[in-house]
């Protein structure tokens, strides 16, 4: 998500309801009901007063606990990825990667974390070096949501397994949540979510189970989700989307 153009005075500032309202929040009028109801905090501070000026680059504006992220020419973006494409910005092998997906940006993007080769789904994509570096460190990494097609019939048993925790050769993995979307003999649809990015960590924690994994998609990083994001296609953040991403990176 990049930022609408705001104006500014000569100190960089601009009135707190003006920002609000072109930052999509709601209308001017109501922005000013937010602000004197109390809805609004600033830097920690709740403002009140109408015309307080702030500086929207570097100001941590929460309406009703919300995080407005900071005005900025940053880019944050979700993509699609495609089975078969590489997790990298290049390849010496002449592999496709995520890079060859983005070869008509203008910026210098960046991939928050991995997704396997063979996995397709949801990874984000940034010009902001200390985001990405901050989404992929194992202590602020948000909930990821994979949905896994598996062989054979997964019994509530194994669901209940998953749940009670997992001993992989590499430690524990904790799981969130775990559910049967559809079961028959033959294969089963699995979604489970988990906290961290260890490799192949979804395959492996499944195999360990009995469940060797076919096809193995993320479908949602904390709050954002594909829904209906066409494979091989990008989108920018919400601003909802990206200002919860930056509280749990603590940005």
């Amino acid at each position: 998500m990049s930022g609408p153009e705001i104006e500014t005075d000569e100190e960089g500032r601009v009135r707190l309801q003006k920002l609000l309202a072109q930052s999509g929040v709601a209308s001017r009028r109501k922005c000013e009901e937010l602000m004197l109801g109390g809805h609004v905090v600033v830097d920690g501070e709740v403002v009140t007063r109408l015309g307080t000026k702030v500086d929207p680059r570097t100001a941590v504006i929460r309406v009703d606990g919300k995080r407005l992220p900071p005005v900025s020419e940053k880019v944050y973006l979700v993509l699609n990825k495609p089975r078969g494409v590489v997790s990298t910005m290049s390849d010496p092998e002449g592999r496709r990667t995520l890079g060859d997906l983005v070869a008509d940006r203008p910026e210098r993007l960046f991939h928050v974390g991995r997704l396997d080769t063979d996995t397709s789904g949801l990874i984000l994509l940034t010009n902001d070096g200390d985001f990405a570096q901050r989404m992929a460190h194992p202590s602020y990494e948000v909930d990821k949501t994979y949905v896994a097609e598996v062989q054979g019939e997964v019994y509530p048993r194994i669901v209940k397994q998953l749940l009670e925790g997992v001993t992989l050769e590499d430690g524990p993995v904790t799981v969130r949540r775990a559910r049967v979307v559809e079961a028959t003999e033959a294969k089963s649809i699995v979604e489970l979510v988990i906290h961290e990015g260890r490799n192949r960590i979804v395959r492996r924690l499944l195999d360990h189970v009995g469940y060797p994994v076919r096809r193995l998609t993320r479908t949602a990083i904390g709050p954002v989700r594909l829904r209906r994001l066409p494979v091989g296609e990008m989108r920018d953040l919400t601003r909802d989307e990206l200002g919860e991403l930056l509280e749990a990176a603590r940005l």
